[in-house]
């Protein structure tokens, strides 16, 4: 159990009993891993919690390590990969090495700037770009890449990049990190609504049960979930999404999956995205 420092602006305006603080670095493997989880929660359990992504910047160490420790990064990706389904190619570290990792925090909190909803837009885009495509996300050409890709006033991040604003944002989130204790990554942070009671911290990822327990605890209730919507309208939202995504959301065997996927491309409604560890697919509507 933790206590509540740096939370006070969310006793004024939260609305929902429950809040989750989720620490991630946008370069760390087992934060993308976590991508199915909260997906899951959101959609089955949005109605009583929201969710606020706190960019430790854990990974800023790495910043003009060498050959050697790269070398063994591209090995905890690939593991990574293997044993959570969800790709991430492990080679950028052998090929195209990122030596500033901290610029990504910086530009997800740019883009926070215009909005919350589309900084997690763009975020989920940087990590699509780093662990699928093995793109430096720290080069700035990406960055504005990603910006366009994803709706935001380019002229706007490029100018809040190298602000006071984004920098402060970034250390306020690293201050929230140091006084909520966490050091390591991913960590969620459940919150009730009862401001002076402690909150819930879990390290690491574990299965999806371990995290509803959670909730059920702090709500002293045993709420129902509510049901995914189809695939096709989930598709649509999200847009591009792994197969293991749809599996832990839709409770299906990857094989399930892959059958309805099938139907959906023989349709013309989606698209294949091989990747290094199994498959992404394209909504095309």
């Amino acid at each position: 159990m933790i206590d509540r420092q740096g939370r006070s602006a969310w006793h004024e305006c939260g609305k929902k009993p429950l809040e989750i603080y989720v620490f991630i670095d946008p370069l760390c493997p087992e934060c993308w891993a976590l991508e199915p989880i909260l997906k899951k929660l959101q959609i089955e359990y949005g109605k009583y919690l929201s969710i606020r992504h706190v960019v430790s910047g854990r990974l800023a160490s790495l910043n003009l390590r060498k050959g050697t420790l790269n070398g063994s990064l591209a090995d905890v990706w690939e593991k990574t990969a293997s044993r959570s389904g969800m790709s991430c190619d492990g080679d950028i570290w052998l090929e195209n090495p990122i030596s500033t990792p901290y610029i990504a925090s910086i530009a997800i909190k740019a883009a926070e700037l215009q909005g919350r909803r589309v900084g997690l837009r763009f975020l989920r885009k940087l990590q699509e770009l780093l662990f699928l495509q093995k793109q430096n996300i720290s080069d700035e050409t990406v960055l504005i890449e990603c910006a366009k890709s994803v709706g935001l006033d380019v002229d706007e991040l490029i100018k809040d990049l190298h602000s006071e604003s984004a920098a402060r944002a970034f250390q306020c989130d690293l201050k929230i990190t140091i006084d909520m204790e966490v050091d390591k990554i991913p960590t969620l942070v459940f919150f009730n609504e009862n401001f002076e009671e402690a909150g819930m911290k879990v390290t690491g990822c574990y299965p999806y049960d371990v995290y509803v327990r959670i909730i059920q605890d702090l709500l002293q209730d045993i709420p129902d979930p509510a049901p995914p919507p189809p695939l096709e309208i989930f598709l649509q939202y999200f847009k591009f999404v792994a197969t293991k995504e749809i599996s832990v959301v839709y409770n299906l065997p990857v094989n399930e999956v892959e059958k309805e996927m099938k139907k959906l491309l023989l349709k013309q409604k989606v698209e294949v995205v091989p990747v290094k560890y199994g498959t992404f697919w394209r909504y095309l509507g």
